[in-house]
């Protein structure tokens, strides 16, 4: 009987341990390819006990190991670094929504997923990035290129370069045109940027700045991050690539700059899903947030936290108009530009 309680003690053990094991872990599935975000992981499993585990991924590989995967999946938190691909697995059903008191008073309500019904949220916004135009000082001022619509202006003819039309970043970027412009002015405004081409387009943004500092082209668009990167470079060269160019954040005067959105989410199958939420409501604290403006030049997404950074402070001069329309309305029309871009040669 004494040992027969015995063994039964142990497998209750056995299983307690195993549990609070369980209730340690976390599986992130990340597109945030950023050796500086290694302090917030660390910070969060020094402060938690939860041990992390890892697999890095760009966007679309994340999405479609998830759907590979199905319920099988490990994943408990997914990051992306784009609205475009955030809504993309919201509709795809990839996304468990959560209902957090903490994420929803921090991030505003415009840079995270509209919630269903009365199920929660899919998905917040946790940092973000302007879509900016830097331009050749020597051959334009800042006033030519003050507004996105400009880009189409027959002045620029032989002077844009721009990554592929295709790309999740610029897929955001025009869909919010749409928003703005409406379907038919949108269509004619990217013909217009094809027409204006220096170049097919190629590379990614810090590419098209070191095409624009080498007077390949004029005007270039690009994430703020990219440059910022650049202006604090410890190489000589990064700088003077910096220093060669201007910097606009257009659409001052109208509707704001377009503000992408790099994001999280708890995984569908989440095995581990209060730490997940856990973990969303780390990287919405002062602390984590601070650590995306200094450590990734990333705008902080939660509402009144303040930073330091003096990169991004010099392109602005400390503060600029930011666009507000919804990331979820401006990730639903990516479809739509696609087909666009098809229609105007725009590769």
């Amino acid at each position: 009987m004494n040992f027969t309680r015995s063994i039964l003690s142990l497998a209750c053990l056995l299983a307690a341990t195993s549990s609070m094991a369980q209730d340690k872990i976390l599986n992130i599935y990340s597109a945030r390819h950023y050796p500086s975000d290694e302090v917030m992981y660390s910070e969060f499993s020094k402060t938690t006990g939860i041990k992390i585990n890892r697999v890095d991924a760009d966007d679309a590989g994340i999405l479609a190991r998830l759907k590979a995967e199905g319920a099988a999946s490990p994943a408990d938190v997914i990051l992306l670094v784009d609205a475009a691909r955030l809504w993309r697995a919201e509709v795809d059903g990839l996304f468990l929504p959560i209902k957090s008191k903490v994420l929803e008073d921090a991030i505003p309500a415009n840079l995270r997923a509209k919630p269903a019904d009365n199920s929660g949220t899919a998905w917040f916004g946790l940092s973000t990035r302007a879509r900016v135009m830097v331009y050749d000082k020597v051959k334009f001022k800042s006033s030519d290129v003050d507004t996105y619509e400009k880009l189409a202006d027959a002045k620029f003819k032989g002077s844009l370069c721009i990554r592929s039309g295709s790309h999740p970043y610029n897929l955001s970027l025009f869909g919010s045109l749409v928003e703005h412009l409406g379907p038919q002015k949108t269509e004619v405004w990217l013909k217009g940027l094809v027409d204006n081409m220096a170049r097919s387009p190629k590379g990614g943004d810090t590419d098209q700045i070191r095409a624009v500092a080498s007077g390949e082209c004029g005007v270039a668009v690009t994430n703020s991050y990219y440059l910022a990167r650049l202006m604090r470079s410890a190489n000589p060269a990064d700088k003077a690539v910096a220093e060669k160019v201007g910097v606009v954040f257009p659409n001052q005067s109208s509707w704001g700059t377009h503000m992408n959105v790099a994001g999280g989410a708890v995984a569908r199958h989440a095995k581990n899903s209060d730490n997940a939420i856990k973990f969303l409501e780390y990287l919405a604290s002062p602390a984590a947030q601070n650590h995306f403006a200094n450590g990734n030049n990333e705008w902080p997404a939660a509402k009144g936290v303040s930073f330091d950074n003096p990169a991004l402070k010099a392109m602005t001069g400390g503060s600029f108009k930011s666009e507000l329309l919804p990331i979820s309305a401006v990730g639903t029309n990516q479809i739509k530009v696609q087909q666009m871009l098809d229609r105007v040669g725009f590769k």
